[in-house]
């Protein structure tokens, strides 16, 4: 009976293996690549033989990510049989006995290059250790700017294993995710590909945040109806307008994503309400004979603008110039009905499948011609550059790259008119190092539209450039504040790194000196304790600065540990220094290490040996949060949108463990509330009477402004968790004349 339950299963498994494998072959079928069935089907009976019998977490025969995967890369990213077969081929030598040879006999050297690429980054980008995790990433990138299918299959594993990503343990998911967002969502974007990077950005908030993202997403089917009819009413006339004008077109409407709702709620600090561009209407046309797809869009553009009022400072002109990864459309904002605005996309059918799957699927494997140099190929020449002689910190290499990937761009023209592409925010000196590395070693100052400016200078899109430069100028170690190209970043630190290595270790030496005054050792506690006095996140940083004198060290010896008698560390020292019989007794007992499996319990009785609270984020009891063991063990608590835990999440994956508060009121926490209204007789009284009944707040400061009838304020008080705060923020909205009261997000 077993027997043909199991057979039964088997069959089972066979049909389902088989109809998703369909699905490939006809997503195949429909696309314009030269159909190579043999090879596809080939790979497929090949995989599925080598994974038989081997099941994912979730249950499900392990070919079915595989095939996914394929069909993520051929109907996702439109991508041909070399990289189908490459996807389908992609787990084989990692978790099987075939070899890379073996692939490259069977499918030749293409496929074989590829699956090689793709085992090299298998694990997501990092291994367990730092100096793995820097090789890996370069790995990553080395085996992009040889082949760029190995990136864009890499995008499709992740985004399966995000979709499927709910059969994981709490701990594992937040690593995953957070690398998602560190790494895979910016490539994504970075190559055009922006459907899946919405995806891959929303698949990780909803595993980071699941509350919010359950309120955000209510809040947006709350609008539906109410939408739907507005865009109705919006649509008609336009679709009237261009028909009459004899465009072909087909109008889509779009609502802005979840994640991109809450990153715009929490940089800008406002609610929901006041996130005015969550709606967007995509109007696709099929351009005309006689007229460039430019001349076409503005046409579109001027018949719009008869329709409805444009704002007059956001229009995004992405037809004369494209953006670095291909994007290329034309963006205005209107006064739409209900007096809502409203963003229209403007794109012609070929503008609209480079958006949606991006420039890399445009490439020049797919016509086996060089077209003229890309974007693109520009930027992966820069990168195979930068990998020559990479920082030497792994998470610093990462962030330098990680710069290019997320910068917005805008145009910057030389002396001669021609155009360059520098991210949002670069200086002049990043403009000098585009230009070439030795200008920007010997760059002094530069004129931007004529007028002379220093090299820290903002440019903005549409200067016009000239740099200056001299024969004696040497590269400055505070230029690094100010450069913001990763490209100049590189450059700088290998250049300075002779430099600041003697700088670091004078300071490394002064802090040993001030040390010894209080009877301390530069242990990792005592190190931990001077970064957060200093409200810096690096060793290396701390010692840089108090060898270039920007930090005072006495202040080690007067304050940091003189003012601190309860301090963690002078139990220490006492146990150290203050045994009556001379025997050194070790100055940290052996850590109980904390298991990574469970999820970390934040109790009133859990000490402030076993968790710390992280300085950069300050999260408290309420907030969702993620715990970071450090090298003593110590669990440092951050909230889980803290770029800081980000960058931790993609980085040490090994050492994040879920945490959760489970705090009995007895602990209070430092918030700060900002508070904007009309100012009137008595107002501030009303607002400490509110803050002395409420029995759970404890007001440490309070500072109120007002201009011309207007008063703005911030007030720090203690709380015990997110419900004070709530209840804190609903009580002061009762106050006439309060127009809105929030917490300061750090």
């Amino acid at each position: 009976m077993g027997m043909t339950e199991l057979e039964q299963q088997e069959q089972h498994d066979q049909e389902m293996i088989q109809a998703a494998f369909e699905d490939v072959l006809v997503a195949y079928s429909h696309s314009a690549h030269r159909q190579k069935l043999d090879l596809v089907e080939k790979a497929f009976h090949f995989a599925n033989q080598a994974h038989k019998g081997i099941r994912r977490r979730s249950g499900e025969p392990y070919i079915m990510h595989p095939i996914a995967v394929a069909l993520i890369v051929v109907k996702e990213i439109g991508l041909g049989s070399t990289s189908i077969c490459a996807a389908l081929l992609h787990d084989v030598v990692e978790d099987t006995d075939y070899t890379v040879d073996d692939i490259e006999n069977l499918f030749g050297k293409r496929i074989a290059i590829i699956v090689d690429g793709l085992t090299k980054i298998s694990g997501g980008v990092f291994g367990e250790r730092v100096s793995e995790q820097a090789e890996n990433f370069r790995k990553l990138l080395l085996t992009m700017s040889e082949d760029i299918r190995v990136i864009l299959i890499k995008i499709a594993d992740r985004l399966h294993n995000m979709r499927t990503l709910g059969s994981m343990p709490p701990a594992k998911q937040y690593k995953i995710a957070g690398e998602t967002l560190y790494i895979y969502a910016p490539l994504a974007n970075r190559l055009g590909l922006f459907s899946i990077k919405t995806e891959l950005e929303n698949l990780s908030f909803q595993y980071e945040h699941p509350e919010t993202y359950t309120q955000i997403n209510a809040l947006i089917e709350a609008l539906a109806e109410e939408n739907e009819q507005i865009y109705k009413e919006f649509k008609a006339p336009i679709r009237e307008k261009l028909e009459a004008l004899g465009f072909k077109v087909d109008l889509k409407e779009r609502v802005k994503s979840v994640y991109s709702i809450w990153y715009k709620m929490q940089k800008k600090n406002i609610p929901f309400e006041e996130v005015y561009d969550l709606l967007a209407l995509r109007i696709v046309f099929e351009p005309k004979e006689g007229m460039t797809e430019q001349e076409q869009c503005w046409l579109i553009y001027s018949a719009i603008s008869q329709l409805y009022k444009p704002h007059p400072e956001r229009i995004r002109d992405w037809v004369s110039t494209p953006k670095a990864n291909g994007y290329s459309a034309l963006h205005v904002t209107v006064m739409g009905p209900h007096g809502k605005w409203i963003e229209v996309q403007i794109r012609s059918t070929h503008m609209n499948e480079v958006a949606e799957k991006g420039l890399a699927a445009h490439w020049r494997y797919k016509t086996g011609e060089r077209d003229d140099e890309t974007e693109l190929d520009r930027w992966l020449k820069e990168l195979k550059e930068e990998l020559k002689n990479p920082t030497p910190s792994a998470i610093d290499f990462m962030d330098n790259v990680k710069l290019n990937l997320f910068a917005s761009e805008m145009f910057v023209f030389t002396p001669k008119g021609d155009f360059k592409t520098l991210p949002q925010g670069a200086t002049a000196l990043d403009f000098a190092f585009l230009l070439h590395s030795d200008i920007g070693f010997k760059c002094i100052g530069a004129k931007v539209n004529h007028k002379l400016v220093p090299l820290s200078h903002v440019l903005q899109s549409g200067d016009q450039v000239e740099i200056l430069t001299a024969k004696m100028q040497k590269p400055q170690p505070e230029w690094l504040d100010f450069v913001i190209t990763s490209r100049a970043k590189t450059k700088l630190e290998n250049a300075l790194r002779k430099e600041l290595t003697i700088v670091a270790h004078h300071g490394q030496r002064m802090i040993e000196e001030e040390l010894k005054k209080v009877n301390l050792t530069p242990t990792s506690e005592v190190i931990q304790t001077l970064l957060d006095y200093y409200n810096l996140n690096e060793k290396r940083e701390l010692y840089r600065q108090i060898g270039k004198k920007l930090i005072d060290v006495t202040d080690i010896s007067k304050n940091v540990f003189k003012a601190k008698p309860k301090n963690l560390l002078k139990k220490f020292v006492t146990l150290q220094f203050g045994s009556s019989d001379n025997k050194k007794v070790p100055l940290i007992k052996k850590k109980k290490k904390v298991d990574r499996k469970k999820t970390f319990q934040l109790t009133d009785e859990t000490s402030s040996k076993t968790f710390r609270i992280a300085q950069c984020c300050q999260p408290i009891p309420g907030d969702d949060i993620v715990g970071y063991v450090d090298d003593n063990e110590v669990v440092v608590v951050h909230k889980r949108q803290c770029p800081e835990a980000v960058k931790l999440q993609a980085s040490h994956g090994d050492r994040i463990v879920s945490a959760e508060w489970a705090m009995h009121k007895e602990k209070s926490f430092a918030v700060t509330l900002e508070m904007k209204g009309i100012d009137r007789l008595g107002m501030l009284r009303e607002i400490t009477n509110v803050i002395t009944d409420e029995y759970s707040v404890n007001i440490q400061s309070i500072n109120i402004e007002t201009d011309a009838g207007i008063f703005s304020g911030s007030l720090h008080v203690f709380v015990h968790g997110t419900d004070d705060v709530n209840n804190l923020c609903l009580k002061l909205m009762k106050i006439k004349g309060m127009n809105s009261v929030k917490r300061v997000e750090l």
